[in-house]
């Protein structure tokens, strides 16, 4: 008899973080959009030189939320105060559990009094459904993600969603618009005219330069797509593939896939038994070389993540007391991880190599094989200061880097070692072959890493993609 529910599939495993580990999943995909239109580098370029068109259509979960209670099922369950959160705005969203530990994050959008969309990865969207389904005044509509793999079927979806973003952005948008735009401040709100049409925009920014968010209605994907691409292309506007897409994050700081905090606490038993055993929670894939025994160890909070100063105790919400009991000044920060190059040679090399080790194959530009990657950080006496939770490589910084959380005590400019590969001769996941661990040297480095990104993003805002 099949599992009913993710409760059923930890009952039956019995180890839930062997389960995650040896997920069948495979890498997490970017779906529909085409890997690449000219090829990463010169896409990834783009976002600091000219302009670039990054395609969010498709990978990404639309929560459609209405009715008078919409605004408080989202004060009671984010860590975020909703005191000030006026029409034609918009906040990043972070909801914990009752532990503590963050569920996921994403950007909600207050279209109007009653009106709010949630966009983001699925696990937020689904602790949103499930909470709203039970006392309060609302309508839930999702819009899921389109398919991994579509394979020849039609993909539709509610909106199409697509931003512009770079040095000349506001050239591209305003020959598009027809005219001057406003320029609203960051995560405001405006209307911009496309190819005859009058649509919604978010002031936003990722990798460092400012630009526009806008959606509208799917059945003009074509028409404005072209209009935006058309309207560029004598500022060197390019369109991001789905390859180039992922390295943004590497670039402005946001740790786009931490593991949802629900696998454990009674509290949350409903819950998971109400997630399916095929949701994102139940086949989720835990990929690296962290290896703990206790699920909860791969639970972060907040001020791990960055997301400090988002906590606001100005309301009660599902996981308060936990925060509340938690010392700031002896949490982990984030950092990012600048991995030496001549030990990121090694691995590149490991595959062409027939007579040296075989290691754990280090993809271009995303290195992640996992859907959320915890590799350990080690000190100079072998040590665990921190996780290694997002891996790849930037054309712009010409490295490889990861977004990490580590220790307080341990300093910016500090060399540390990232274990790349997983223990043992790595898991059963689709992505792994059998492989030997490498320690990779890094230089713990700012985040963002780009100096565009640290000198123009507002300070306590998000500072990357919806990845």
């Amino acid at each position: 008899m099949s599992a009913k529910n993710l409760q059923d599939v930890l009952d039956r495993s019995g180890d839930t973080v062997e389960l995650l580990r040896n997920s069948q999943l495979g890498a997490y995909i970017y779906p529909v959009v085409p890997a690449e239109f000219t090829n990463f580098r010169r896409e990834v370029i783009a976002w600091q030189t000219t302009a670039v068109l990054y395609d969010q259509t498709h990978h990404m979960v639309n929560l459609w939320i209405s009715g008078p209670d919409a605004l408080k099922l989202f004060t009671d369950t984010g860590v975020n105060s909703t005191a000030k959160f006026p029409v034609d705005s918009a906040k990043q969203f972070v909801p914990v559990s009752p532990e503590g530990g963050v569920i996921g994050d994403g950007i909600l959008f207050r279209l109007a009094e009653e009106e709010f969309v949630f966009v983001g990865r699925a696990p937020v969207a689904n602790w949103l459904t499930f909470k709203g389904s039970s006392g309060y005044n609302v309508d839930i509509r999702q819009d899921d993600r389109s398919p991994s793999r579509p394979y020849g079927k039609p993909v539709t979806r509610d909106v199409w969603r697509f931003q512009i973003q770079g040095p000349r952005a506001w050239d591209v948008i305003e020959k598009v618009n027809g005219g001057p735009v406003e320029r609203v401040r960051f995560f405001k709100m405006g209307y911009l005219n496309v190819a005859g049409d009058r649509v919604r925009t978010l002031r936003h920014g990722m990798a460092g330069a400012p630009g526009l968010e806008l959606w509208g209605p799917y059945e003009t994907y074509d028409k404005v797509r072209e209009a935006i691409l058309e309207a560029g292309r004598e500022f060197g506007m390019e369109p991001a593939g789905a390859r180039a897409y992922s390295c943004n994050t590497l670039e402005s700081g946001w740790i786009p896939s931490p593991l949802p905090a629900i696998y454990t606490g009674e509290e949350l038993r409903p819950y998971r038994e109400w997630l399916g055993a095929d949701s994102y929670e139940a086949v989720n894939a835990l990929a690296g070389s962290f290896i703990s025994d206790r699920i909860q160890d791969y639970y972060l909070n907040p001020w791990e993540l960055g997301y400090g100063g988002f906590v606001k105790y100005d309301h009660d919400f599902v996981g308060r007391s936990a925060l509340e009991a938690v010392d700031p000044d002896t949490q982990r920060r984030k950092v990012t991880l600048a991995w030496n190059a001549e030990d990121v040679a090694k691995l590149l090399a490991s595959p062409v190599d027939p007579e040296g080790p075989g290691y754990q194959f280090f993809d271009l530009p995303n290195a992640n094989y996992g859907s959320s990657n915890f590799d350990a950080v080690l000190d100079a006496d072998g040590n665990t200061v921190g996780l290694s939770l997002f891996t790849g490589y930037s054309a712009n910084e010409r490295k490889a880097l990861s977004l990490a959380t580590v220790n307080p005590d341990v300093p910016l400019g500090a060399e540390v070692r990232v274990i790349w590969g997983e223990p043992d001769g790595g898991s059963r996941k689709t992505t792994v072959q059998p492989h030997e661990q490498l320690a990779v040297r890094a230089i713990v480095s700012p985040a963002p890493y780009t100096v565009m990104a640290r000198e123009t993003y507002q300070p306590g805002w998000r500072t990357a993609a919806k990845v």
